[in-house]
């Protein structure tokens, strides 16, 4: 099995929706596929991964600096050469998920075995996750922080606890905590919306 195609297979296991697709195809409706809504709106990219910030300063699925999230940022390049630059793994579940027609052909993530701002990218594949250690998590109460190199996932599993897990098992974490985690976001800006009324009524 080539790069291109675990990567794919690794999404439709994680999310559970291969079967979801194929009815969809099926059915032959006008509507079927990727909504128009959620197809990455910037040009297609044969490297996305270059200069990827400049490209893609916000996360298009929460809206957040990208540059401020160097660390946790990754970028998801599909097979028509559209990508997403997100802030998070968070996110880039949200596009894989949303982006089911289109083929992954690369997953880039930030680097946190190297030094410097922002963090170079490093292929998701090949990189070692932490998973649940005291470290903090990007769009989610359960970090998931990357590092290009085993060792260094091992040194930072030693200073702060956690899992050490492959791409796959890093995916398939942020899926399962994705229901708790947009319920605690919505709860955090919900909260910020109200505090913010309540000192425009007070000025």
């Amino acid at each position: 099995m080539d790069r291109r195609e675990a990567l794919r297979m690794s999404v439709l296991a994680s999310i559970g929706l291969a079967a979801a697709g194929k009815a969809g195809a099926q059915s032959g409706c006008a509507g079927d596929g990727t909504p128009a809504q959620f197809v990455p709106k910037t040009a297609p990219d044969p490297q996305p991964q270059i200069d990827d910030i400049a490209k893609y300063p916000r996360c298009p699925y929460c809206g957040m600096d990208r540059r401020q999230f160097h660390h946790s940022r990754m970028v998801v390049h599909y097979a028509d050469d559209l990508a997403d630059g997100t802030c998070s793994l968070h996110c880039a579940a949200i596009s894989l998920s949303l982006n089911i027609d289109r083929d992954p052909k690369a997953i880039w993530v930030g680097d946190n075995a190297a030094e410097g701002e922002p963090r170079p990218l490093a292929a998701a594949d090949k990189a070692s996750f932490l998973v649940g250690s005291k470290l903090p998590g990007v769009m989610t109460a359960r970090s998931k922080i990357a590092y290009g190199n085993a060792e260094a996932a091992r040194a930072a599993q030693a200073a702060n606890g956690g899992e050490i897990a492959d791409f796959d098992q890093a995916l398939l974490a942020a899926y399962t905590d994705m229901s708790a985690d947009v319920a605690r976001i919505r709860k955090n800006r919900a909260e910020r919306q109200r505090r913010m009324m309540e000192r425009q009524g007070q000025s």
